[in-house]
């Protein structure tokens, strides 16, 4: 998915410099697709046991905070990963732990453990480190920086306003992630015609190639299925292992990036690299052992309970 995002994004074979589009044009596949398998639930296996879709523009209105801070995420994301390699990416968009422990204390008045505030010490550090040796190659862009640092402050905000709006749509990822989109897409409009991008579309010389609709379109079914095997995940084991599998395939994809570009990175930045994947992971241990004492003591409070469990 992130190979395919950056060249629709920044391929100069394809030279489209459209980024709200291709987001727009996933998150429209997305709700397409949510809708189709609804309508197949009667088919029975593998589409049974999902819930009916209507737009109810109640329920829409109300998940519309959280679209809000959706379209942050994916288009943030997304220019990040235009103006920064893939093998950078993941150091880019590393500060979002650093932004959950934040939050979480501004805004639920959550506290975090020392062990747990060390290993976010050790994720800010690699990620300076990392801007750093981008720097000394000559490949920083303080641009790609930004917008990777507003992406792990949005990837932070989703995760509290979808526990905040899961109870509107009874709980169901499925309508969630339908109503989501279809805000998202509604909202994308405004903000493609003040950029500019449909004239920019109109000018594009590969509108009418089917290649290139079909890597857009391998793009958004790329991007469906990722939030479904992720629900998956996080259902069937929990967050922490979530997190744990994330920070391997963070590793992968800094590797396979390396190896695919024909990149030769220094001996500091594979360690700013490392210190952002340790501390990911040291952070993940932490909360892990954290939940796992708070859940054999039965002496504690349901409140310090929720508290660790964040």
């Amino acid at each position: 998915m992130v190979f395919l995002n950056k060249y629709l994004l920044d391929s100069p074979s394809l030279r489209l410099d459209a980024p709200l589009f291709v987001t727009f044009f996933q998150c429209a596949l997305t709700a397409a697709l949510c809708l189709g398998l609804s309508l197949g639930a009667a088919c029975g296996p593998p589409c049974a046991g999902l819930p009916a879709l209507r737009l109810d523009p109640k329920v829409s209105r109300s998940v519309l905070p959280l679209s809000a801070v959706f379209i942050g995420m994916v288009t943030s994301n997304n220019l990040c990963l235009k103006h920064v390699g893939v093998a950078f990416y993941n150091v880019g968009r590393s500060l979002t732990t650093v932004f959950n422990v934040l939050l979480s204390y501004l805004l639920l008045k959550q506290t975090t453990s020392l062990y747990a505030l060390l290993a976010c010490g050790v994720i800010i550090g690699g990620f300076w480190l990392g801007v750093d040796q981008e720097g000394a190659e000559g490949t920083l862009s303080w641009t790609g920086i930004f917008f990777g640092i507003l992406a792990s402050l949005c990837v932070s905000l989703n995760a509290i306003y979808t526990k905040k709006v899961l109870p509107v749509v009874d709980g169901s990822i499925w309508r969630l992630t339908f109503y989501n989109n279809v805000n998202a897409c509604v909202l994308f409009f405004p903000l493609m015609v003040l950029l500019g991008e449909f004239r920019t579309l109109y000018h594009f010389d590969k509108l009418g190639s089917p290649s290139f609709w079909g890597m857009m379109t391998l793009g958004g079914v790329f991007g469906f299925a990722i939030g479904y095997v992720t629900g998956l995940q996080i259902k069937f084991t929990s967050p922490l292992t979530h997190n744990v599998s994330g920070t391997a395939k963070a590793c992968a994809q800094t590797v396979l990036a390396v190896i695919y570009f024909e990149e030769t990175k220094s001996f500091l930045w594979w360690t700013s690299n490392l210190m952002v994947l340790g501390g990911s992971f040291a952070y993940t241990w932490v909360k892990g052992l954290e939940m796992r004492k708070v859940q054999e003591d039965p002496n504690v409070k349901s409140g310090e309970r929720n508290e660790t469990g964040v």
